[in-house]
């Protein structure tokens, strides 16, 4: 039965998720390159445009609706969940020897390949890495691949840490951030072209809420919470980004300072709330 307006109300429209703006001049290569093929033969140029729309696929930057709350930690990558595991974080962070919980997403071909920031928070530091291209499954790509590493100081206190991963067939790692940036939970951080994978350490004392195997989804799957023996949030804060649609969002500062813990049953005063100074871009 069709509605008022003459429309079938039971019809569903496809809508073709945006494109990342780095799948452009791959989309238009590979058009070109089969309109020449449609010249050269009918049938390679229907080969040809199924590879162009994988191409658009591949680069597909769908809408994602970010949870919202202190404490979270989202996937930075759609795609399963390889390991969980004790580790130490790049050494060209510098953060010591100290091991932290490491979860790693791997991408394959057919995962979004956009990747978006955990939590809401300030990049401290972006160290890229050259290496070899190894087999993205494999624990010592963690080590010996092509990588980028971004530390980002939360919001709600705590040094998180994600790492971008190049693979044997992805050769090619953007970063869409800068040192000093202030970033949202869910807002865009980059992508990795053609399959890979992605490491986050959490901040020491936050366990984890995924499980191996399991599927991610970026920017919405909650990978940890914070929780006993994980840093507090602060008094006053905002709530988290609202749904990203793929834009870069700033994250806006907490009104209220770190507080203090109380003192015990019999000290004098409590302790005042410590002020959060103002990140500077590097």
């Amino acid at each position: 039965m069709a509605a008022p307006d003459g429309s079938d109300p039971d019809f569903k429209s496809f809508e073709m998720p945006p494109l990342h703006p780095a799948g452009v001049p791959f989309l238009a290569g590979f058009g070109l390159a089969t309109l020449v093929l449609f010249w050269i033969w009918t049938p390679l140029g229907w080969i040809g445009a199924g590879l162009t729309a994988w191409c658009a696929y591949f680069f597909r930057n769908p809408d994602r609706v970010t949870p919202t709350g202190d404490g979270l930690v989202v996937s930075p990558a759609d795609g399963r969940v390889q390991s969980i595991s004790a580790q130490v974080p790049p050494s060209e962070l510098g953060l010591g020897p100290e091991p932290l919980t490491q979860i790693s997403v791997f991408m394959n071909v057919f995962n979004v390949h956009v990747n978006r920031i955990p939590a809401a928070g300030v990049v401290r530091d972006i160290q890229y890495r050259p290496g070899l291209f190894l087999n993205a499954t494999l624990d010592k790509a963690s080590v010996d691949n092509e990588r980028n590493a971004i530390l980002i100081q939360t919001d709600w206190g705590g040094d998180l840490v994600v790492v971008q991963i190049a693979g044997l067939v992805a050769r090619r790692i953007v970063c869409e951030v800068a040192i000093g940036d202030a970033v949202a939970t869910g807002q865009l951080l980059g992508l990795i072209r053609f399959g890979s994978r992605l490491d986050v350490f959490l901040p020491a004392g936050m366990a984890p809420a995924v499980q191996l195997g399991q599927t991610m989804i970026a920017g919405e799957t909650v990978m940890a919470r914070g929780g006993k023996g994980a840093a507090k949030p602060k008094s006053g804060g905002k709530a988290a980004a609202k749904p990203n649609s793929g834009g870069k969002v700033a994250a806006k500062p907490n009104s209220g300072g770190k507080v203090a813990a109380k003192p015990k049953s019999g000290g004098k005063a409590a302790a005042k709330s410590k002020s959060v100074p103002k990140a500077e871009a590097t």
